[in-house]
């Protein structure tokens, strides 16, 4: 695994983490439908796109454009 896909990993894992740990103490409720799925969803993404190299968004910037900068976008 590069260090690129191993800061995806990590990134994820914090993302959901947190989620988890507020959801845990009280501090915000999940189960309601809110903006916190969305960063959820974002968690996830990074989670998968560490272990599958495979990144919604980067397919997306490179129809837009952008260069490819090397191992992948996200992280």
């Amino acid at each position: 695994m590069t260090t690129e896909r191993a800061l995806r990993v990590l990134a994820g894992v914090m993302i959901l983490v947190s989620l988890g740990l507020a959801q845990a103490f009280g501090q915000i409720d999940i189960t309601q439908m809110s903006w916190l799925w969305f960063t959820a969803f974002i968690g996830l993404n990074l989670l998968q796109s560490g272990f599958t190299g495979f990144c919604p968004p980067e397919s997306l910037l490179k129809k837009m454009g952008f260069k490819s900068g090397g191992d992948g976008a996200c992280g």
